[in-house]
């Protein structure tokens, strides 16, 4: 059997990253069998080198290899390149087509971005993998294949079976074995290693001397966040390689290609709502103003009220549970005796003039603006949760990220 370090050198594999050569190692181990295997991982961390090294290492070597990106094909169509199609099953079908699966029989098919397939056309492939039977499109014989079929997807499958999006019983069919690779923000070893490989790899490409990187480039570098992963950091590479006139690149140049620098920072929490940042900031505004219109008319009463009574010990004491309850916050309590007694002097100072401004009395009385509500709203939210903004997100009914924001900006 090959080496694990024989086997990265075939296919172009660059890195030592311990839970990359475990990946590795499993699909070596798998390689001879026919068990399905599914390949999970983010988008552009190679998921594509599993595949080949399973067909390369297994008996079916001398077979076909297929790998079809299930994203890329219509879904009208999907069906009739997988499983083929007679002549005239459907309008501009000429002729009869045999699909990927009577092609590759005897070999191994790599189904790219799975989870994109339509709900019918799982339904097909689950009798695949059931028992190799397939229909061709507007036929009604059964043909039978013998083949080896390993999967890959970038989606969170169990979120995708939860929303109806893909069938629980393919998943569990297709991942008899699951091998997940990580995303190269998981393997900082080997980023240089791999920037080295591109930058090398361009400098023949394009005849030219190949681009070196500072040590405080390689510190930036390595820092990244790479949302791309390994694709990101190839077109990087190439940028730098083609653009720069000095081959050798410091920290400075080498940010200037590297985008959204701010997703190193915390951002998106696993279970909060799918919402924009928009809209979140919208709801909050709109819980903010709702509670200012409750403030204001409780003020309206009291005025109100106090104008009728007169007696102002009177007025305090028939109405103090309203008092209370506007007053309830500790900022409001400050104040309280202001705010009653100058509602109270302005109704005795003007009770002699017709002309009473009670619009211009409650603005001047209204002494928290809305960013003041706001502040308020998420100092006692943290105060409750003791400072865990995850908590206090979810009870604000915002983002944490949006959240992050309005503590730097108020200072929290």
């Amino acid at each position: 059997m090959e080496s694990l370090q024989t086997i990265k050198q075939r296919f172009g594999i660059i890195g030592d990253n311990t839970y990359l050569n475990r990946s590795i190692s499993k699909a070596v181990r798998v390689a001879p069998t026919d068990i399905s295997v599914l390949v999970t991982g983010e988008s552009g961390v190679g998921k594509e080198s599993i595949p080949k090294i399973i067909h390369a290492l297994s008996h079916r070597k001398h077979g076909k290899y297929i790998a079809v990106n299930c994203g890329a094909i219509p879904e009208g169509t999907i069906d009739s390149e997988l499983f083929g199609h007679e002549k005239g099953a459907f309008t501009g079908a000429t002729a009869t087509r045999n699909g990927y699966f009577e092609v590759a029989d005897g070999g191994t098919i790599f189904l790219d971005e799975v989870g994109e397939l339509p709900l019918t056309t799982q339904v097909r492939l689950l009798r695949v993998l059931e028992n190799g039977e397939f229909i061709k499109v507007g036929s009604s014989k059964v043909q039978k294949t013998d083949i080896r079929i390993v999967a890959a997807t970038n989606l969170k499958m169990m979120e995708a079976i939860d929303k109806g999006k893909f069938r629980e019983d393919l998943f569990y069919r297709l991942s008899t074995i699951e091998i997940d690779l990580p995303p190269l923000r998981e393997r900082k070893e080997d980023i240089h290693l791999l920037f080295r490989k591109f930058a090398s790899d361009f400098a023949q490409k394009y005849n030219m001397p190949t681009m070196r990187l500072t040590d405080d480039a390689v510190q930036i570098l390595i820092n990244y966040n790479f949302p791309g992963n390994i694709r990101q950091l190839r077109n990087i590479a190439e940028q730098i390689s083609v653009v720069e006139e000095n081959r050798s690149v410091d920290s400075a140049k080498i940010s200037q290609y590297l985008p959204n620098r701010k997703r190193n920072l915390p951002s998106i929490i696993e279970g909060t709502k799918s919402k924009s940042d928009f809209a979140n900031e919208r709801e909050i505004m709109y819980k903010i103003l709702f509670d200012m219109r409750n403030d204001i008319n409780d003020l309206k009463k009291l005025t109100l009220d106090l104008m009728q009574e007169g007696d102002h010990d009177k007025f305090k004491e028939k109405n103090q549970r309203l008092i209370e309850k506007i007053s309830s916050d500790p900022k409001e309590n400050l104040h309280q005796e202001n705010t009653v007694e100058v509602v109270y002097q302005k109704q005795k100072n003007q009770q002699e003039n017709s002309s009473y401004d009670f619009a211009e009395t409650i603005d001047e009385d209204e002494s928290l603006s809305l960013q003041d509500k706001e502040f308020e709203m998420i100092k006692k939210s943290l105060d409750r949760n003791s400072g865990k903004r995850k908590l206090a997100a979810q009870e604000l009914g915002i983002s944490e990220r949006t959240l992050y924001r309005k503590i730097k900006q108020y200072d929290l």
